[in-house]
């Protein structure tokens, strides 16, 4: 019997796991892995930064609702994946990443790069380990696989030493059993006594609401979720890490009296989503304080370590419980929510009407023109990747998503750079899908450089920057009272024909431009009405030049004769 090595062993393993996908660098002592990988038929995708290959493995991950994998030499290298694993672990993302690290058997005697990787992982990752045995790596990798996927799915993280990788065993001694194991998908349902509870919290609801996040995308529930809306009546609402589960024009989608549904619902569903900061913890005062808080969540410690106290507690997995109340709520469930229905509709409809003019006329861009741009451009399946501050924002609140999973930005751990390595990612797991990237300048320069990863692929995607030139949105604004001196940027200059007009600009955009004597026009707060959403959406607020717009349009270069 012929003998294998750990490299080999390795490929095979990720080959019956069914990846066929993989984010890296090359470096020792993970070379002969990944050629080992690329003999099995695994593309890999090389980028400029690890931490580049983590945030593609987690967009991968993301599209496709399954894993994303990335590689990574030892050391630094390994430990430059640590900002993308802490971004999916927040986000609860199962990206498996695999590093190489020194030799274990001189471990100790500060040999080449040396350092605990696995130590330094564990706050980052739901799972880490250390291969020690060759013999073991079919049994590990699938383990990393199991942990990565089940209950509720997260990174994980696997350490393999320079030695243990090129031991050399008989391929009969392997423990080849575990390689290629299916994954355990439990689907656990909910007890009855707490749908009972849920369903008897519907009937007695004059103004309920769903609110739903990214647990629905990973349980793949999104057509339970469509039917209960339309069976139940019941207005939706999604974090930004669920939008798209169901599609943002469907007809109980109400986005422009979100703050209003949240004060005035008497029963709030939370429905695979945590009670952080995304929500304002579902409390007062954004939430009403007198409404009845159900929460259908499959992992039983979050459940119970809820911000705020859940009324009727629901374990189970979203599909499941979902079925379950398709199956209890009776088809007169809708007729008692119509006058909920039509207050929010309503006052929809006023919201649309009012918005009024967001369009410059002289060519300089205003945020909500440049989504309104993409919006107009996008297809309907469009992945859509958003990454910033100040455009993040405009973005979420005016561009919508139709699609589950096509929706990415940078997530509850609010991590910038994330968009062009995101939309690399998605783009590797879906080539037949338009890929929008959106970015703020500031966002767009951690990662710039995965252009280059995309072009050298052959994936092309749309790269769009907003540009305002500087870290926040007002680099002399509100807090600029605040004691020392603050860092900024010098002004834009324009680089397109003709004189830019900066008091108009600013005006357009609600503010005065700076300057000795400068004042708002009295009793105009925007251009063709747009001041009258000034409640709504946040105020852009730029110093001097507002906005640029780079398009960067990235094409498959052509095949060589």
């Amino acid at each position: 019997m012929a003998d294998v090595t750990g490299n080999e062993i390795i490929a095979r393993c990720l080959k019956a796991q069914g990846v066929k996908d993989a984010f890296f660098i090359m470096g020792g002592p993970m070379l002969d892995a990944e050629s080992c990988c690329i003999k099995e038929g695994i593309r890999l995708i090389d980028t400029r930064h690890e931490q580049g290959a983590a945030y593609m493995a987690q967009a991968y991950s993301r599209v496709t609702q399954g894993p994303g994998v990335c590689m990574a030499a030892s050391g630094p290298a390994t430990l430059n994946l640590g900002t993308g694993l802490a971004n999916a672990l927040i986000d609860c993302c199962p990206v498996v990443a695999l590093g190489g690290s020194s030799p274990i058997s001189q471990f100790g005697r500060q040999v080449f790069q040396e350092i605990d990787q696995v130590k330094a992982m564990e706050g980052w990752v739901k799972y880490a380990d250390r291969v020690n045995n060759v013999k073991r790596i079919p049994q590990q990798v699938n383990f990393a696989f199991q942990k990565a996927l089940n209950g509720k799915p997260g990174p994980v993280y696997l350490d393999f030493p320079g030695d243990v990788l090129y031991a050399k065993t008989p391929e009969d001694q392997v423990d080849w059993s575990y390689m290629g194991r299916p994954i355990v998908k439990a689907r656990p349902y909910a007890e009855p006594q707490a749908i009972n509870a849920l369903v008897d919290a519907i009937k007695s609801a004059k103004r309920p609401i769903i609110c739903s996040g990214g647990g629905v995308l990973w349980s793949h529930a999104w057509d339970e979720m469509k039917a209960f809306v339309e069976k139940a009546g019941i207005p939706f609402y999604t974090t930004p890490q669920g939008r798209g589960v169901v599609p943002d024009d469907h007809p109980l989608s109400y986005l422009t009296m979100r703050s209003t549904a949240f004060r005035d619902a008497d029963l709030i569903i939370v429905l695979g989503t945590r009670m952080n900061y995304v929500i304002a913890h579902a409390a007062p005062p954004r939430f009403n304080e007198k409404a009845k808080i159900a929460r259908i969540e499959i992992d039983s410690e979050e459940l119970g370590m809820s911000a705020r106290n859940v009324d009727i507690p629901v374990v189970g997995d979203c599909k499941s419980v979902l079925q379950q109340l398709l199956d209890a709520v009776d088809a007169k469930t809708p007729e008692r929510f119509a006058d909920w229905r039509k207050t929010l509709a309503d006052g929809e409809a006023s919201k649309r009407t009012s918005i009024g003019a967001n369009y410059p006329t002289d060519g300089d861009i205003h945020p909500l023109r440049l989504c309104e741009e993409i919006k107009n451009f996008q297809k309907r399946d469009t992945i859509l990747c958003v990454d910033g501050q100040e455009i993040l924002n405009f973005g979420r609140q005016s561009i919508p998503t139709f699609t589950p999973g096509h929706r990415l930005n940078s997530g509850p751990f609010g991590t910038m750079g994330v968009g062009l390595p995101f939309a690399v990612g998605a783009k590797a797991a879906k080539p037949d899908k338009q890929v929008i990237c959106l970015h703020g300048d500031g966002s767009f320069g951690q990662n710039a450089m995965e252009l280059d990863t995309a072009v050298r692929h052959k994936l092309p995607l749309m790269c769009i920057v907003s540009l305002n030139g500087g870290w926040t949105a007002d680099p002399e604004g509100p807090g600029s009272q605040q004691a020392g001196p603050r860092p900024r940027l010098h002004p834009l200059r324009h680089h397109g024909p003709g004189p830019r007009r900066p008091r108009r600009v600013c005006r357009e955009a609600g503010r005065h431009p700076p300057g000795p004597g400068a004042r708002p026009e009295k009793g105009r707060r925007g251009h063709g009405g747009a001041g009258q959403r000034q409640d709504r959406l946040p105020r852009p607020r730029h110093h001097r030049a507002l906005l640029e717009l780079r398009n960067l349009s990235l094409t498959a270069p052509a095949a060589r004769s």
